[in-house]
């Protein structure tokens, strides 16, 4: 039996793009373990080739062409995870960011973690719970639909607990910025007239 040396990433993604480059060449790329034809030489056309393709390879990485590719140094993302059949759609939706398309259990999970944001940005205790409404009916809808796809595991939110963080989240973001005016103002004041005529002058 021939003992197969360890592959490497980077010589297999070499060796395939140097076999494609030949067959779009019009060369006849042989399969791994048929019998090639001996040169005047003495050596197989099948090791005259590896011998040009690990050279080329070698040259190749020399020049740093497999440096810094997608992916390089970093774990294999999800291997952890439960399968998804879906995964693909969930991976461009999200490297993407995508929005309103895809299945509803993908969109509704995306929508979940930026509803707060567009909560944040509401004015209005009316406004929020008309967003909370809308989210909370879809979700519903999504999970009665049976027509396939992966399930919806969204949650629902609860209305009046949202309303209440949001006015917390509010008041913080007031009592903060409030906290910085005084403190301009302190600041501002400790100063001579020269250097809050700077000051002022300073783009922010």
């Amino acid at each position: 039996m021939v003992r197969k040396e360890p592959g490497d990433a980077r010589l297999n993604v070499a060796r395939y793009e140097i076999d494609r480059l030949a067959r779009e060449a019009g060369e006849e790329v042989a399969p791994d373990g048929e019998a090639a034809e001996k040169d005047s030489a003495g050596q197989s056309m099948m090791e005259a080739r590896a011998q040009y393709v690990e050279i080329t390879i070698q040259q190749a990485i020399r020049r740093g062409d497999f440096d810094n590719l997608p992916g390089a140094g970093k774990p294999i993302e999800n291997l952890g995870g439960t399968y998804d059949p879906d995964w693909w759609i969930r991976q461009k939706i999200e490297r993407e960011k995508i929005t309103g398309l895809g299945p509803p259990a993908l969109t509704l999970r995306t929508e979940n973690a930026e509803l707060d944001g567009r909560i944040d940005a509401t004015n209005t205790e009316q406004r929020v719970r008309e967003l909370l409404d809308d989210f909370n009916a879809r979700v519903i809808t999504a999970r009665r639909q049976l027509q396939g796809g992966p399930p919806v595991v969204t949650p629902t939110r609860d209305i009046d607990a949202e309303v209440e963080r949001w006015r917390e989240r509010r008041a913080a973001r007031h009592a903060e910025a409030e906290a910085r005016r005084e403190r301009e103002a302190a600041e501002l004041a400790a100063m001579t007239w020269r250097e809050r005529r700077r000051a002022r002058r300073k783009p922010r």
